[in-house]
């Protein structure tokens, strides 16, 4: 394996953030073959270095990339509550160090990536990439014509405006189907778009996430992306396509 960043060794090494790492190396608890590192810039060789925190070695944990089929009724964050159950407890052969990229709040469904690169995940999830994330939503109601000028111009929302990259929609008996494409990913914001365009939300399904396509997985499944998806993955943030998955 080619060297890494040392920010990057930390954060796939599952002991803190790409932005903790900065504190740990300012802290004085991180050495790089017994010295103390400059900086967290500094190239590391996981192959051939030894990394250690608070004296403890470190090692990468297993690159691993899973696409899931999340059904309604779970929720994204680690632990469960006594209602709804983790998505994790669909994954029970997953690495600790696996993390979702980014959300769906508990009643939406469909594609949820998951990694243990929290570099990457981070950087899929920033606005500054502009990730497009593809949504098919089942709406109540039917859009007007001032809906459609304004989707074309960007839906004001308490946070600011906001404009799909491209969007359709097909009218329908019970209301219709409203197909969208964000590049950023605000908490609940196609549910708060659906909201101030007068439509109430039915069914509201994650479809695609970058490169990445649900397809045909079923609700409940996972399954781990291919060499071809996650090079895509990679690039579309800037980073190199890791070795380890190029087979």
């Amino acid at each position: 394996m080619s060297t890494v960043r040392l920010a990057r060794f930390l954060a796939r090494a599952g002991v803190t953030s790409r932005r903790g790492a900065a504190e740990l190396v300012a802290a004085g608890r991180v050495a790089v073959n017994g010295a103390p590192p400059v900086g967290p810039g500094d190239p590391v060789d996981p192959a051939a270095d030894r990394v250690t925190l608070d004296g403890r070695p470190l090692a990468l944990a297993e690159l691993a990339w899973l696409a899931l089929h999340k059904p309604p009724g779970y929720v994204t964050s680690r632990c469960g509550t006594p209602r709804y159950p983790s998505i994790f407890s669909l994954l029970r052969e997953a690495p600790p160090s696996l993390v979702s990229v980014g959300r769906l709040d508990v009643y939406s469904e469909g594609l949820l990536l998951c990694t243990t690169d929290g570099e990457a995940a981070h950087r899929l999830m920033h606005p500054r990439w502009q990730v497009p994330r593809s949504y098919r939503v089942e709406v109540t109601g039917r859009l007007t014509e001032a809906g459609k000028a304004a989707l074309a111009g960007g839906v004001a929302l308490a946070d600011g405006p906001v404009r799909p990259a491209r969007w359709r929609y097909r009218a329908g008996a019970r209301g219709g189907t409203l197909e969208l494409e964000l590049r950023e990913g605000r908490s609940r914001e196609v549910r708060r778009l659906a909201a101030a365009l007068g439509l109430g939300v039915r069914r509201l399904v994650r479809d695609a996430y970058g490169p990445v396509r649900l397809g045909d997985l079923e609700p409940g499944q996972a399954r781990r992306l291919d060499a071809r998806e996650t090079a895509a993955l990679y690039a579309a943030v800037g980073l190199p396509h890791p070795p380890s998955l190029s087979g």
